[in-house]
């Protein structure tokens, strides 16, 4: 069931580039096979170099939630709508991405999101106000949201042959990004003087990187961005081409993926925005706070990798479903009653909950037959999916201000694992939602 050796797949996408008729802006399909794998390698480093800095915006806060608090006097409240803002920017902008990406082309549309994620970045770490600071987190995701959406597509359009590794490489440096930011930010911070607004500042650096990356790749492949190269695309493909509107809301699939990603982004927002502050609680230190943030991201950097290619070998994936959820319950409930005692074995338990993500990713690729399938499934379930979880952090906060204790938000998160495992059980079955919405 691999896309990879979807025959239907890989001849929609290596067609347009290898058959560009009469088209003048075209030249890479005839350049030589050297320059054509040296742009491919581009592309990878630059879909490693963006999936790095998908997270540092959040983990780098979470580090330095409670100096960020102090600082622009935000109560737990206040900060728990900070930890929904990255759900509620994905939810609201991911709508947008399949648009965007038909007009001006998905690698323009991702190059763009890095200068989001930089400027962001950047700016708010420089800012008084709690409201102001909101806003530009907001703009930073909003350049996350539209990557989460796009990158998959890219991968999808670009190697459709190898579906499954490019996406361990990127949900893999997603893993590397959010263990760096939550294992560094700290010590960085300290180490220029104990300010959080450096602290935080220092992932804008990180970020403008990757923009120069993709903008190398926007002009080496700018021929294959815009309306004009779409159309051809269009044509070239036939009735299979990448800009079918589909009529997915029929696809009993498509719901189950957005509910599955919408339940582990649940439990991945509020993990990566309370761990430490649970931690600290605890009797941890906020430096060892950090490192078990950084260990629950390090648990799942290997296994981000491998997963994608496991599962794209079988005929569904219900078994990783139930493994990665058993996990997050036993590690949720060991949080609840024995944070303080072995506590990295909770931060393993749950990094490998959270590898929800890359099966989830994994699944978009595998339950759609064309890159247009891909792009209208990746925009629906992961904007309709952040929109169920962001409930999630703003009711954990909640639920800390008025009891003082972590008991409830953890057992909150133990208990939502049981609908995740039962949604994705349907969402793993070898299905393709090109079927389920035509009939």
């Amino acid at each position: 069931m691999s896309t990879a050796a979807d025959p239907t797949a890989t001849e929609t996408e290596s067609r347009p580039p290898a058959a560009p008729s009469t088209e003048k802006t075209t030249p890479g399909a005839a350049a030589p096979a050297a320059v054509r794998n040296g742009a491919a390698v581009l592309l990878a480093v630059a879909v490693a170099a963006a999936a790095v800095n998908l997270r540092p915006v959040v983990t780098s806060l979470g580090a330095l939630l409670d100096p960020v608090r102090d600082g622009l006097g935000m109560s737990a409240t206040t900060a728990g709508l900070l930890a929904a803002v990255p759900p509620l920017c994905f939810a609201l902008l991911g709508v947008c991405a399949p648009g965007l990406a038909r007009r001006m082309g998905p690698i323009a549309v991702v190059t763009a999101a890095m200068a989001a994620i930089a400027a962001g970045v950047l700016a708010r770490s420089f800012t008084g106000s709690a409201v102001v600071f909101l806003l530009l987190t907001a703009l930073a995701l909003a350049g996350v949201a539209l990557a989460n959406v796009l990158i998959p597509v890219v991968i999808k359009r670009y190697f459709p042959d190898r579906v499954a590794p490019m996406i361990g490489l990127y949900s893999m440096s997603l893993s590397v990004g959010t263990s760096l930011a939550a294992a560094t930010t700290v010590p960085l911070t300290n180490a220029m003087g104990g300010d959080w607004r450096l602290g935080l500042g220092v992932w804008g650096l990180l970020a403008v990187v990757a923009l120069l990356v993709w903008l190398g790749v926007l002009f080496a492949r700018r021929e294959k961005s815009g309306p004009a190269a779409a159309a051809t695309a269009t044509a070239a493909a036939g009735p299979a081409a990448a800009h079918v509107k589909l009529p997915i809301l029929r696809s009993r699939t498509a719901w189950a993926l957005a509910a599955f990603f919408g339940l582990q982004s649940t439990s991945a927002y509020s993990a990566m925005g309370w761990l430490p502050k649970i931690y600290h609680d605890a009797g941890v230190s906020e430096s060892a706070s950090g490192v078990l943030l950084a260990l629950v991201m390090a648990v799942s950097v290997p296994v981000s990798f491998l997963l994608p290619n496991l599962a794209a070998r079988r005929g569904d994936q219900r078994l990783y479903v139930v493994v990665l959820g058993l996990a997050g319950i036993a590690g949720f409930l060991g949080l609840m009653f024995a944070a303080g005692t072995v506590p990295w074995l909770w931060a393993v338990l749950v990094g490998l909950s959270m590898c929800a993500f890359p099966l989830a990713l994994t699944m978009l690729g595998l339950r759609a037959r064309t890159p247009g399938g891909v792009t209208q499934l990746s925009a629906f379930a992961q904007s309709l999916g952040y929109l169920i979880s962001i409930p999630g952090p703003i009711l954990m906060g909640a639920l800390y201000q008025s009891t003082g204790r972590w008991y409830l938000p953890l057992g909150l998160l133990a208990l939502l694992l049981v609908p995740q495992m039962l949604v994705g059980l349907r969402a793993a079955r070898a299905r393709h939602i090109e079927d389920e919405a035509v009939r």
